[in-house]
């Protein structure tokens, strides 16, 4: 890729060091042992229900790149949990994260997305403004009485940080975001992504566990298999990573194909892990953040009305924002080979384990010491909702 699009990231040397050696000796990090998981894990509705209530709509989502609102009364709609949000960014830059239900008869103000002050309810025309401040209400008279300071859009509890807008989905809730992302704060601040530019989104429904599908993204293993014929499979060693833990949340590193040829060499630009290997997160508990010189693909990933059903949101920033119409063919070509790959290679061959989890009739799964990202997801979840794997 042209260099003027890619930028030194922050990593150290000492990943790409800790990435050669494991290729040299054509090993991969490893959990202490193998895991038992029951199915339940991945098809029991009720447990998905729990997960729902008790993480989901509890802890901090990155519902939105703070890029996707860049200026002062941008807004975005999205659904997240079935919920219609509306995101804003109000005249003094803040962003603000509304319930997009009017609260009047319950119809929604906005939709889409665009770059407003107001929005209008389409059933009686109640006025809101882009901090879900009621202003306007046609026929006042037959609300006499009415205190429209308590009448605003429900505003849910956010914040705006690491280049992303957080919320959590529970009006009466609190946020603490410095808690929840814990040592992965520093790491992500490091990345700076609120300089990214945001490109594109597009979106997919799956028959698999949403957790499963988020299983996918922190294991090379499966690489040769399902990505064999494509840029993923062939430049990067298949079943070797590099992996560190940051609490709940945790760091993948794949290392490419190429990275044995700085054996012998002295550290230098070329050391640098993201030309090295891709760079992947997992912010506990839906978000990953698939890092390359060129910038990041955010998947987020979550239920949709059963155990073995799944919604994903994938979208593309860029490293540096385009600016010519050149850069921005250059970054069309990008997010569609990377969607491809996601559509095409891994959400083709996840339905396929939907089926199996819907329909096995063994009694648990085997994960292996060699999938420790996949075994942290799934110790993580476990010790949230107070389940035994035994």
């Amino acid at each position: 890729m042209t260099s003027n699009l890619t930028r030194p990231t922050p990593l150290g040397h000492d990943l790409t060091r800790r990435g050669l050696e494991l290729a040299l000796g054509k090993s991969t990090d490893m959990a202490a042992d193998v895991l038992r998981v029951p199915l339940g894990y991945y098809r029991d509705d009720k447990l998905t229900d729990l997960e729902e209530s008790a993480i989901l709509r509890r802890v901090p989502l990155a519902v939105m790149a703070g890029a996707q609102i860049p200026n002062p009364h941008d807004y975005v709609v999205r659904s997240v949990l079935g919920d219609s949000l509306l995101i804003t960014r109000d005249r003094d830059g803040r962003a603000h994260v509304l319930l997009n239900y009017c609260r009047h008869r319950g119809a929604m103000p906005a939709c889409g997305s665009g770059n407003t002050r107001r929005f209008t309810c389409p059933y009686h025309a109640w006025v809101y403004d882009n901090t879900g401040k009621l202003r306007g209400v046609p026929g006042s008279a037959g609300f006499d009485g009415m205190d429209r300071e308590g009448y605003g859009l429900v505003e849910l509890p956010s914040e705006e940080r690491h280049g992303f807008v957080w919320a959590v989905l529970t009006a009466d809730a609190e946020i603490d975001l410095d808690t929840h992302l814990g040592s992965m704060g520093p790491e992500l601040a490091q990345w700076n992504y609120a300089s990214y530019g945001y490109h594109d989104e597009r979106f997919l429904e799956s028959e698999v566990s949403w957790k499963g599908a988020l299983e996918a993204f922190a294991e090379g293993y499966h690489f040769p298999f399902v990505h064999g014929q494509s840029v993923i499979g062939q430049n990067t060693l298949a079943n070797t990573h590099v992996y560190d833990e940051f609490g709940a949340h945790h760091r993948v590193g794949f290392p490419f194909t190429w990275i044995t040829d700085l054996h012998g060499t002295e550290p230098d630009e070329n050391w640098d892990p993201v030309r090295q290997m891709g760079v992947i997160y997992w912010i506990y508990p839906n978000l990953i953040l698939a890092n390359s010189p060129v910038g990041v693909e955010v998947i987020d990933i979550l239920p949709a009305g059963s155990a073995t059903s799944c919604t994903v949101r994938h979208s593309w920033m860029a490293t540096y924002p385009a600016t010519t119409d050149e850069q921005r063919t250059i970054y069309d070509t990008i997010f569609g080979q990377v969607h491809a790959a996601v559509r095409d290679e891994d959400f083709a061959m996840l339905p396929q384990c939907g089926q199996g989890v819907r329909r096995g009739q063994h009694d648990h799964m085997l994960i292996g010491r060699n999938e420790i990202g996949v075994q942290h997801m799934i110790t993580v979840f476990a010790e949230k909702l107070g389940l035994s794997l035994a």
